[in-house]
């Protein structure tokens, strides 16, 4: 069915041209508002079309838990016939892909093309580290080549919409969706946010090898209590503003297509039901015009909630709230046309989620371009992308500690055991339905020079009738690599955890391993921090790969060799155990904050003490008051010295632009590293500030013994924040500038706000 809209772009094109011809100023924004003209255009001559059903249709997004194959139901058919489904999900047979596609396009009424959508999350064949790894690299570019080769990998057999970016701030390890998280600090995720999107959707979306992204879980579902998957969340409008919204805010400027609403209530209302939400927050303020989808049957769960009485009132909160777009279950279908005859939800709100749908098919290209073209680029294991994977997984490996034996020498004699030492499939981590474990390549495929005895079988085997063979083995060699951690089903939805220690009898193995004396390295694959307090001292190295996606083998033996040094920074802190969760390194001070002078350990206090606080402050008397690693933390096979924190001015108004700047020093005889951290503390606030903030950081390579000096550009601005009246605002007074390798920094200087 050819385009009913033809001449009218053609006309627009004219226009278009004469724009650019005549040199008038501000030609490609002038360009981009007539395209963006265009298209309300052609959204109102649709709409003005359409029945009360087929709008309706436009806000199906049909969908099951596993991709659809086979003969594709009558039922089903006619519904597209019919314009009753505006999306599916799940639909991987590229021929019924194309079925559907036909029918909708040149046998329904107004030729409304459909949108055709897949978790793709951290890779769609080539899988890059989990989202979690990648915030780790604390580097942008590599979070952009791993959306963009997932974009031109899905896009090539029809994948058009994906659901990530996650953007939840996660503060708590426990929760199993930390794996797909940016991590605990709202400007790391908002850099990210940026370079997720950018990836997906490139600067054209009606570029056939790109896909709309979807910031999700709108909002606060990582700080469900208890790191309990889908739990209530209390957000304050101070925590609210500075912590969770940033990241979304950012997606948002940077034209991200769509929206996903959370599983989660907040404040005691269901996010998908949360008008304050998804229409003051997201549409009035943050000028949001794409379209939000529910999360899987969330607006169904309402009734779970206890917040809607049935699938009718499910319908008419979710509608009333700003849900563009319901997945898979039929709430809308069944029961909007009722609440609009009813006058329960006017036909105006109705055409207004129409119209949000309409206009991303429209930015997608899909009208003039619904089918995968013939010539499409994307390929399945690209040697180039897999060398990006590579690069990523090494990127985010974090060195946690190294006692001087990495890297390793090529001739040493190892002993490659642990129950992902050879797990393809394993290492890909979660939310990969379309990543295979035959192209991965693991440790033991790489390391073909290595003894390899496997010991356990996976992460959870309490089997330990092998480990006689590992340690007859162990003693032949001269150094030990374990790799363990977490098979890929311990992480992500619906799989939190109580306990963050090592599954199985991998603690039980390591025990024995050390007891023989020999340098002993550890790497870690799993999709949370692991609890590895009680041994650590034992190891002689630790590395944390977390699931590092298909080339994880290879970037461990470069890593293992000094090839290439892992470059990794934590994205969230590291607890010493599940027990001090949920912990962030930007917490408050309290009114007795912790202290090192005065702190008394549990083991410190006398038998018999006469009851009092014993001048402890605020901590744990059995893990005291700081994490295993704090947030930043990753070592370097070089060392890295810093200077003295410079300031260009240390009186700051209002407008005001300032440098602070840093020399810092390569003193290894190596190339290496470095992630320049720039936090603030706002010394005192009208509310209580956090005792650190990230505000800036850069990541960078030195030469054995090259110094370079490293400059942030700040302004008044940086410093704003919000207060729980939701004021955004900076009061007179003075802000300590910390510039150091992680949070833990003590590298000093401070500045007066006028």
């Amino acid at each position: 069915m050819k385009s009913p809209f033809r001449e009218l772009k053609v006309i627009l094109t004219v226009l278009f041209s004469l724009l650019s011809i005549t040199g008038c100023n501000n030609s490609s924004a002038n360009i981009k508002s007539l395209q963006r003209n265009d298209i309300e255009l052609q959204i109102d001559s649709i709409l003005n079309k359409m029945s009360i059903e087929e709008k309706i249709g436009q806000l199906a997004l049909r969908g099951t838990s596993s991709s659809e194959k086979g003969e594709l139901p009558e039922e089903l058919l006619s519904s597209v016939r019919n314009g009753e489904i505006g999306a599916f999900l799940n639909v991987m047979d590229t021929a019924n892909m194309r079925k559907l596609q036909q029918i909708a396009v040149n046998e329904s009424k107004h030729g409304i093309p459909l949108i055709f959508a897949r978790d793709v999350i951290h890779g769609f064949k080539t899988i890059f580290p989990i989202p979690l790894g990648q915030a780790a690299s604390w580097n942008p570019e590599i979070v952009e080549e791993g959306s963009r080769v997932a974009a031109l990998e899905a896009s090539s057999v029809g994948i058009r919409w994906t659901f990530a970016p996650m953007l939840d701030i996660c503060r708590d390890s426990r929760w199993g969706r930390i794996a797909e998280s940016p991590g605990e600090d709202p400007y790391l995720a908002s850099v990210l946010a940026k370079a997720y999107v950018k990836g997906f959707q490139g600067d054209d979306l009606s570029d056939p090898t790109r896909i709309a992204a979807c910031a999700k879980h709108f909002i606060g579902y990582g700080a469900a209590i208890g790191g309990r998957d889908y739990n209530t969340a209390i957000i304050s409008t101070e925590q609210l503003y500075n912590t969770y919204l940033p990241p979304f805010k950012e997606a948002v400027q940077y034209d991200v297509a769509t929206f996903m609403s959370s599983f989660n209530e907040v404040n005691g209302i269901p996010a998908t039901g949360n008008k304050k939400l998804l229409t003051d927050i997201l549409r009035t303020e943050l000028g949001f015009d794409g379209f939000v989808v529910s999360d899987w049957n969330s607006v169904t769960e309402m009734i779970d909630h206890g917040f809607a009485k049935d699938r009718k009132h499910a319908a008419e909160l979710a509608a009333r709230a700003g849900l563009d777009m319901e997945m898979t279950s039929r709430a809308y279908e069944l029961y909007l046309k009722d609440l609009i005859k009813e006058g329960i939800i006017s036909k105006e709100q109705l055409d207004f989620y129409v119209k949000n749908i309409l206009r991303i098919k429209f930015r997608m290209g899909l009208f003039e371009n619904p089918y995968i073209p013939e010539n499409h680029p994307g390929t399945f294991y690209a040697k180039e992308n897999l060398e990006k994977a590579k690069k990523a997984a090494i990127e985010s490996t974090v060195l946690l500690k190294n006692n001087g034996i990495l890297p390793l020498e090529s001739d040493a004699k190892i002993l490659l055991t642990g129950p992902l030492a050879n797990k393809g499939r394993e290492q890909l981590g979660t939310w990969t339905f379309d990543g295979e474990g035959e192209p991965s390549i693991t440790p033991k495929e790489a390391m073909e020079e290595a003894l390899f005895v496997e010991g356990l079988s996976y992460s959870r085997d309490k089997n330990i009738e092998n480990l006689d063979k590992v340690i007859a083995a162990a003693r032949k060699s001269e150094i030990i690599v374990f790799i363990g951690g977490e098979e890929a089903i311990l992480s992500g939805e619906a799989h939190s955890r109580a306990s963050i220690k090592l599954p199985g009898a991998q603690e039980e193995l390591l025990t024995e391993l050390y007891k023989l004396d020999k340098p002993l390295i550890l790497v870690i694959m799993a999709g949370r921090p692991i609890n590895i307090t009680n041994y650590i001292d034992e190891l002689d190295a630790v590395l944390m790969m977390w699931h590092p996606g298909t080339m994880g083998g290879p970037a461990l033996k470069d890593m293992i060799y000094g090839i290439s040094e892992p470059s990794g920074r934590l994205p969230v802190s590291w607890p010493k155990a599940a027990g001090q969760l949920p912990y962030f390194y930007n917490h408050k001070r309290t009114g007795r904050p912790a202290n090192p002078d005065k702190f008394v350990s549990m083991e410190d206090i006398p038998v018999g003490a006469w009851q009092s606080s014993l001048g402890n402050e605020s901590h744990y008397l059995d893990l005291g008051y700081a994490p295993l690693f704090p947030f930043g933390y990753g070592l370097s096979y070089g060392e890295i010295e810093y200077g003295e924190i410079s300031i260009s001015d240390k009186e700051i108004s209002n407008g005001e632009d300032f440098i602070v700047s840093v020399k810092i020093t390569n003193t290894s005889n190596r190339n290496t590293s470095e992630v320049v951290q720039l936090y603030a503390h706002d010394k005192v606030g009208r509310i209580t500030r956090p005792v650190k903030e990230l505000k800036k950081f850069n990541k960078i390579e030195l030469k054995p013994g090259e110094n370079k000096r490293i400059e942030f550009k700040l302004n008044y601005e940086d410093f704003k924040y919000y207060d729980n009246e939701g004021r955004l605002s900076l009061e007179s007074g003075e802000i300590d500038l910390f510039i150091g390798n992680n949070s833990n920094t003590k590298n000093k200087a401070t500045i007066n706000i006028l």
